[in-house]
């Protein structure tokens, strides 16, 4: 399988986020990507690839330009404005209910750099650094090669090692780790340049909320996830089973909201429940936005997958017969990343499964 990757995420120097006004260690951080990258690359049978350029405008397809122009100079502006702080985050967050009952022209975005981090963001987590723009724009190039290999390579699956993620962006909003939807994009594009209807498998623990906010009123992009109910888990705001959308989405959205300690063979039967939707689906292609903080020992989930469920997963994936754009989302327990993900790759190839050889992985990922 061809992996895309770019060493741009790097820049995205993450160490510290903010849980509930605390300021703790940094879940999604470079060595995410890169245990990924160096396990597939130990593997010996995975073939990397740089991305190439696409440009704005597949983003401003799917995002409004004004979240693209404020991420483009955020940090610039935060360096000009003297913020004190080695990150941006938003001060005040720009509520719906501060405007309650007034024109809409009275929600205005600050010129001040925190007040305009406020107008864009979910949360006050997704910390903005000197690196993170660069990478976020890479992340989409990533994204949008992958789809290259897929639509004009000849590729029946490719693999965007895409970082920053990107299922919790909406159109005109950044969060959850999340700054460019990367998995929109791709899927935007594969509609724009097939004229097919398109499929999005989500498999990341949390809700999607970006990606179904953007495909919400369209009937020609279906979109599926397997997620922790938003009773308990981030993003609270979206992701109950009775979410179907509206307008010409009516039916294209399916949300399997899953509970706490479930187990592989309950995830078996929700992903068939998915997957069962998306055969019906008309299109050849398929967006996986992939996550393995489903793992059992994930710091921020409460699912028990194991990592030979994920070869399954992948496997019964590929098994609905549609072209495969595969791209990287959650997950966070660093040591068995590499793995995981190395094993759903590989059920979606075809292969057979490889359990992890007796002596393991070091910690750069290659076999010891």
């Amino acid at each position: 399988m061809r992996v895309v990757y770019s060493p741009a995420h790097l820049g995205h120097d993450i160490t510290t986020q903010t849980v509930m006004g605390v300021q703790v260690p940094a879940n999604e951080v470079a060595n995410r990507a890169e245990r990924i990258r160096a396990t597939l690359a130990a593997d010996g049978g995975f073939v990397f690839a740089d991305p190439t350029e696409h440009g704005d405008g597949p983003i401003t397809a799917v995002h409004h330009p004004g979240l693209l122009k404020f991420l483009s100079e955020a940090w610039e502006e935060a360096r000009k404005q003297r913020v004190p702080y080695d990150f941006l985050a938003p001060e005040t967050m720009t509520h719906a209910s501060a405007t309650e009952g007034m024109s809409p022209r009275f929600r205005r975005e600050s010129p001040k750099i925190e007040g305009r981090a406020g107008f864009w963001a979910l949360d006050t987590s997704t910390y903005i650094v000197s690196g993170t723009y660069a990478a976020a724009r890479a992340a989409v190039d990533v994204a949008l090669t992958a789809v290259d290999l897929v639509l004009d390579g000849g590729e029946r699956a490719a693999y965007g090692l895409c970082r920053p993620p990107g299922h919790h962006a909406a159109r005109s909003m950044y969060g959850g780790f999340c700054y460019f939807n990367n998995a929109a994009i791709a899927a935007q594009e594969i509609s724009r340049r097939t004229g097919e209807h398109v499929s999005i498998l989500d498999v990341d623990y949390h809700h999607g909320n970006g990606t179904e906010q953007i495909f919400w009123r369209r009937g020609d992009v279906l979109y599926t996830s397997l997620h922790a109910h938003p009773d308990r888990q981030y993003p609270f705001v979206l992701g109950w089973e009775d979410e179907t959308g509206e307008g010409d989405g009516v039916g294209a959205n399916l949300n399997v909201a899953l509970p706490a300690g479930c187990s592989n063979e309950t995830y078996l039967v929700a992903l068939d429940r998915a997957l069962d939707r998306i055969a019906d689906e008309p299109g050849s292609v398929m967006v996986v936005s992939l996550g393995f903080d489903t793992y059992g020992q994930d710091p921020i989930g409460d699912f028990a997958l194991t990592t030979p469920v994920y070869h399954e997963v992948g496997k019964r994936a590929a098994a609905v017969g549609k072209r495969l754009v595969i791209l990287a989302e959650g997950g966070y327990y660093i040591p068995a990343l590499g793995e995981n993900a190395r094993t759903w790759l590989r059920g979606a190839e075809g292969c057979a499964y490889e359990p992890l050889p007796a002596l393991g992985f070091s910690e750069a990922g290659s076999r010891a």
